[in-house]
């Protein structure tokens, strides 16, 4: 297949609970608390869907984090391509920003494609990539990472020292037991994961999120 196929074919995906039912499920972009700040198109349920193989690398990964006392908080998964076309949308044509003090204060809208926040395409939409951070079991709270998620800016990057130690250390924590179990990092989010051997490394999919296409495809 080419990369410029926009398959509904989502055969091989799963449902990440059914593989990680510890993992915590805050899908931002099924909400209105996101850069965008409104639900995005293809959204249609609050679930993170994920392909198998990426599902059971994220369990692997998962089992690692619950020895040390942590859980993975999953913001995103698989994402449609509509949703992607919205973001550029958002990019180049909308003019609202009232969620740029939350998500973007540093730059400005239109510079988020040419700094690698917003793309024409995303891996997310292969179906093997994963934006997460971890909470901790004993205080119930959030790793501190410096940033929070979707925080377009340098500050995001994960090798970027203008952090404390402590934040900079749980970044490095978070990257070294993806990397363990599979997952390469993004150079411009220390949130964001994909697994180094993706089945569908060419494809782009359109399905949208929502458990019963996911089950209506198997």
């Amino acid at each position: 297949m080419s990369s410029y196929d926009r398959t509904k074919d989502c055969s091989g995906f799963a449902l990440l609970s059914d593989y990680v039912p510890q993992a915590i499920q805050e899908i931002r972009y099924f909400s209105t608390y996101n850069f965008v700040g409104e639900r995005i198109d293809g959204y249609e349920e609050p679930c993170a869907i994920i392909t198998r193989e990426a599902a059971r690398a994220l369990k692997a990964a998962s089992n690692e984090f619950g020895v040390m006392g942590y859980r993975i908080k999953v913001f995103d998964a698989y994402r449609p391509t509509t949703a992607v076309s919205q973001f550029m949308f958002w990019a180049l044509e909308d003019k609202d920003v009232r969620m740029k003090p939350y998500f973007y204060p540093e730059i400005e809208k239109e510079d988020t494609i040419a700094q690698g926040y917003i793309a024409q395409r995303s891996s997310h939409s292969r179906g093997s990539t994963v934006d997460l951070t971890l909470l901790d079991m004993a205080t119930g709270k959030e790793v501190d990472m410096g940033t929070p998620f979707d925080y377009f800016g340098e500050l995001s990057h994960p090798d970027n020292r203008n952090v404390t130690d402590e934040q900079y250390e749980n970044r490095m924590m978070l990257q070294k037991v993806m990397v363990r179990n599979g997952f390469e990092p993004y150079e411009c989010e220390w949130w964001h994961f994909t697994l180094k051997d993706e089945p569908y490394p060419d494809t782009y999919y359109s399905v949208p999120v929502s458990s019963a296409d996911l089950r209506h495809n198997r």
